[in-house]
């Protein structure tokens, strides 16, 4: 009976070493985070953290965002982000949990007989399976914990990467606005034009139903372009956790393609070390082996619980002893559980080897993306535009020396929208490229469809009505 009293007093010293940690396990997503994006995210624990949140929101939309300082908004605000921090305060109450031995269970009973003859009944009981098997499920729960730290980080650079690309097209799509205001007032004044001269009888009818219809088209993809605006502004708006009421400013021009590409240097195998979710994938795996060998420990022998006992019944001695519970595998020997684990880690075997492959693929094709986008964008602010802006001068100098005429020079204007608005296109294009570059090597997956295709799309859905 003592040394029962001694595992039951040892049991309760090792389960009470269990205890939460100050930061609830953030700090190691920070890092991660910042690793990746170069900024961390604030779990938003007390209310001193939810005031300073608020402050810094207040501060980063009184002046026009930029590429990170909107990532800092979004880590501030974006309550998707905070919910996903929440799932490591449940991974880590249960990592507690499994470091503490369950909860002892006493029964009591009490029997009246004949004569008045009183019998009473009590037991405490320990669960000595969970007991033996504590460090292993403390192991386990452990890399769950761990599991879910990559996961949060995880969402975090996604979060990132999808805030960096919603404020690029956001930006452009506001640039071509205010290009295409500037090409409907030119149609509006050439259209005018051509009516006076038309009732003067100075022109043509053909003629002037080309400029009215330039001026319609230009009418169309300027409404066209507010309302792809608005979408983007408001796609930045929901990643930033901004309210209706709550209102920020975007630059007036994208930032300047830069001066060369970069090349990363092994770049598939940075992918496979670095990338979240390839490192979630293995950590799940590992995860699932572990658990494959707690299934065959406990397989057979499920439930075993060790108590005191005594019994004492009126006019005669207390009976002291001890009882045990004992499952016994009369029906089910482990075998169905053992199988399910089995197939359960050749599954997860299986797709760590899919993510992997995928991963390799993702960083290829993201380049592929980036390097084409570059070239193109370096190709019209190199050769488009200046071409361009060469025949524009020339064809000025041929209307001042009264060699054309007016809408001759309006013509020309017009072919120039179809540069203008692909340089811009293909500036934001190369942006997006980047940041779904360097969210497959590092990261995550971008996801599907290249950055080129899916972002202009809608740009040159706009900028093709006239043409």
């Amino acid at each position: 009976m003592k040394r029962i009293t001694v595992v039951a007093v040892a049991a309760l010293t090792l389960a009470g070493c269990a205890s939460f940690s100050p930061d609830g396990g953030s700090a190691r997503v920070a890092e991660m985070t910042r690793e990746r994006v170069g900024q961390k995210p604030v779990y938003q624990r007390t209310e001193n953290q939810i005031d300073n949140a608020r402050t810094r929101v207040s501060e980063l939309v009184r002046q026009p965002l930029t590429s990170d300082s909107a990532v800092e908004l979004a880590f501030l605000n974006n309550r998707g982000l905070q919910a996903s921090f929440s799932e490591l305060g449940i991974a880590e109450a249960e990592l507690v949990r499994a470091g503490r031995l369950r909860n002892p269970t006493f029964s009591f009973g009490r029997l009246r007989e004949a004569g008045g003859i009183v019998e009473i009944d009590r037991a405490v009981m320990f669960d000595i399976l969970g007991l033996l098997t504590l460090p292993i499920a403390s192991d386990i729960e452990q890399r769950r914990f761990a599991q879910v730290q990559l996961q949060v980080a995880h969402e975090a650079v996604g979060l990132a990467a999808e805030t960096r690309k919603a404020f690029f097209s956001a930006v452009a799509a506001q640039e071509l606005v205010t290009y295409y205001l500037q090409v409907k007032e030119a149609a509006d004044a050439s259209n005018e034009l051509a009516r006076r001269m038309v009732r003067a009888g100075n022109f043509n009818k053909l003629a002037q139903m080309r400029e009215q219809a330039f001026y319609a088209d230009a009418t169309s993809q300027l409404a066209r372009a507010q309302y792809l605006a608005v979408v983007a502004r408001e796609r930045l708006s929901r990643l930033l956790g901004l309210s209706g009421t709550q209102t920020f400013m975007l630059p007036d021009r994208l930032p300047e393609l830069p001066q060369q590409p970069i090349e990363p240097k092994d770049a598939e195998q940075t992918a496979l070390l670095t990338r979240l979710d390839v490192q979630m994938a293995k950590r799940a795996t590992e995860h699932t082996a572990k658990s494959l060998g707690l299934t065959k420990t406990t397989s057979l022998i499920n439930v075993l619980e060790v108590g005191y006992q005594n019994k004492s019944v009126s006019g005669e001695p207390r009976a002291n002893g001890y009882e045990i519970e004992l499952a016994l595998p009369l029906f089910d020997f482990g075998a169905t559980r053992v199988a399910r684990a089995e197939a359960t880690y050749m599954q997860a075997v299986h797709r760590t080897a899919q993510v992997a492959i995928d991963a390799r693929s993702e960083v290829r094709e993201s380049y592929a993306a980036y390097r084409t986008s570059f070239d193109l964008a370096r190709h019209y602010r190199d050769e488009v535009v200046p071409l361009r802006k060469r025949i524009s001068e020339e064809n000025l100098l041929r209307y001042n020396g009264m060699l054309i005429g007016v809408f001759e020079l309006l013509a020309d204007s017009r072919d120039q929208v179809t540069s203008v608005t692909g340089y811009l296109e293909a500036l934001r294009d190369f942006w997006v490229a980047q940041t779904n570059l360097q969210t497959a090597l590092t990261g995550r997956s971008p996801g599907t469809g290249s950055a080129m295709s899916s972002s202009s799309s809608a740009g040159s859905s706009a900028s093709s009505g006239g043409h």
